[in-house]
């Protein structure tokens, strides 16, 4: 094993279970590349929940999983007349535009659905108008309808939304009762079943059920290599100066693992605008932090790390890890990639 992960898997069950009871209905997400955890892995796991439904990213991920999961599957990526052609019984398509009611049942009779609203995150989804023509034209083409989705955004205080939304379902014509929501703490999600009894709450959740306990997880790097270097010698694919005496670690993990990737995050406040245009300069002037951790610091790139794995630089004076030693990377899971996955 060089770069990979080890889950303490008695613990990150616990949180599994203690997750799926304070989200009563829950619907897992499953998606991309599986929270870094793998699709085929999260599929059994919800299964061992009891969970009678996942939702998935796209039509690609539902044929997959619909051969490792028994229960129903919902696609988030609304459908489309391009789509790739899924047909199962289990599938449930998400419907966002009245244009493609028609096209959907003449290509998938008697298809089961959900209807999308488009919420403040402004994505996908039919606005507020569209739902009662989307009703009739929902029946008129034998449509099964299987609830109304409401992805709403992550910035919090989504309750307000979601109590409008709840009311327009409940005074329109589609023939459903079910609500698949996403982004609504425990307590907003109590609230909004306690206000509309008559409806069924179903949240969709992806993160705080995968990730929720980040404890339980440790990402491990082997070190393949050590080098002795002087202050000035040039190394690495783009041969640069190394700045200062001490050694170069050559470590598993890189671009194939998601080690130097980034997804964008946002910004708020002036202090989190400082560090970003403090760390847009340092990576100006070559300077970027791994996620590699050595005698307790995250240790500098000794420039960006190549496909499988990445250069680092370690200061004169710092206890020097041996070949074979593992050192801990902090990674982003939603993009990371591992040699192994192992229980423990």
């Amino acid at each position: 094993m060089a770069f990979d992960l080890q889950i303490r898997a008695a613990d990150w069950r616990a949180h599994l279970v203690a997750t799926r009871d304070a989200h009563p209905a829950i619907v897992p997400v499953i998606k991309g590349n599986g929270y870094g955890l793998g699709r085929q892995r999260l599929a059994g796991e919800a299964f061992r929940l009891g969970a009678d439904m996942i939702s998935v990213g796209t039509y690609e991920e539902a044929a997959e999983l619909l051969g490792a999961f028994t229960g129903d599957v919902q696609v988030l990526t609304p459908w489309r007349p391009f789509s790739p052609r899924v047909a199962d019984g289990r599938l449930i398509h998400t419907v966002s535009r009245i244009e493609d009611i028609a096209p959907l049942a003449a290509q998938l009779p008697g298809a089961r659905i959900v209807v999308e609203g488009l919420t403040s995150m402004a994505r996908h989804g039919m606005d507020r108008h569209s739902i009662t023509e989307a009703a009739r034209l929902i029946a008129e083409a034998g449509l099964v309808v299987e609830g109304f989705a409401i992805h709403l955004p992550m910035a919090g205080a989504n309750l307000p939304e979601a109590r409008t939304w709840c009311a327009i379902l409940e005074t329109s014509a589609l023939a459903t009762t079910t609500v698949f929501c996403s982004h609504l703490t425990v307590s907003e999600l109590e609230q909004l079943r306690t206000e509309r009894p008559n409806l069924t709450i179903r949240p969709r959740v992806g993160t705080a059920l995968w990730l929720g306990r980040l404890d339980t997880l440790e990402v491990r790097s082997t070190v393949l290599d050590v080098h002795t270097v002087q202050r000035g010698e040039r190394v690495g694919y783009r041969q640069g100066r190394v700045p200062r005496d001490g050694h170069v670690l050559v470590v598993a993990g890189g671009t194939s693992h998601g080690i130097g990737l980034e997804a964008p995050r946002a910004v708020a406040g002036v202090a989190g605008r400082g560090k970003a245009v403090a760390k847009g300069g340092l990576a100006a002037a070559g300077l970027a932090l791994s996620p590699f951790t050595v005698a307790g610091k995250q240790r500098w790139f000794v420039e960006p790390p190549h496909m499988q794995a990445s250069m680092i630089l370690l200061p004169e004076g710092v206890p020097v890890p041996a070949v074979g030693d593992r050192l801990p990377a902090a990674v982003r899971y939603t993009i990371a990639q591992f040699d192994a996955i192992t229980e423990v």
